[in-house]
């Protein structure tokens, strides 16, 4: 069932920045020296918001989306994108699709596209975004693209799509083989049932 699944999200990308703590080897007394200094820029820099999805068989789509995320704009997403992405990863068409429970996701004309396309929505918990796998993906996708420095947004854009692309079939297969092992141990971290 989960290699059916095409699984989707959006994250913050930021220019400048991982949000993470770097730690360096140094002697004593050099802690302010150049090499071992990372220079930060006020407020990050800027960022960019991608929509990203993908199979046991690959990464699918990653667009930038313009401007503030909302119903329509994530319609618009899905139109362009969703299908093209199930159909490059050799899907079929009774493949299901996985979307958290944002508002923007859930919206009554969002529904009614998913009923008019035939396509099956997961039903998925509230609260729960560490149990998508895409999440794993994200922090692959920073941590590769902080590596190349990009210097500016056009710069961060493009290294997202070409990092992205080279994410291995065998890391995402490997992200979905897991999948129902990380699902059992949060249910019963939880304490409860969920029905999927």
């Amino acid at each position: 069932m989960w290699k059916k699944v095409l699984w989707s999200d959006e994250t913050k990308m930021e220019l400048f920045g991982q949000n993470a703590k770097c730690y360096v080897w140094r002697k004593t007394n050099t802690a302010h020296h150049s090499e071992h200094t990372i220079p930060t820029v006020k407020y990050g820099g800027g960022s960019i918001m991608p929509w990203g999805c993908f199979s046991s068989a690959g990464t699918g789509k990653l667009v930038r989306v313009d401007g503030k995320m909302d119903g329509a704009k994530h319609r618009a997403i899905l139109e362009e994108n969703l299908l093209e992405s199930a159909k490059d990863l050799r899907l079929g068409r009774r493949f299901t699709f996985q979307q958290d429970n944002d508002p923007k996701h859930k919206a009554r004309a969002t529904m009614e596209w998913f009923k008019t396309k035939h396509i099956h929505v997961l039903e998925w918990p509230s609260q729960s975004p560490d149990l998508n796998p895409i999440e794993n993906l994200w922090q692959d996708l920073k941590t590769a693209v902080h590596k190349r420095c990009p210097s500016n947004l056009t710069e961060l854009e493009l290294f997202c799509k070409e990092e992205w692309a080279r994410i291995s079939v065998c890391r995402c297969a490997k992200l979905v083989e897991t999948y129902p092992k990380r699902l059992a141990a949060v249910i019963g971290a939880k304490g409860g049932s969920t029905k999927y």
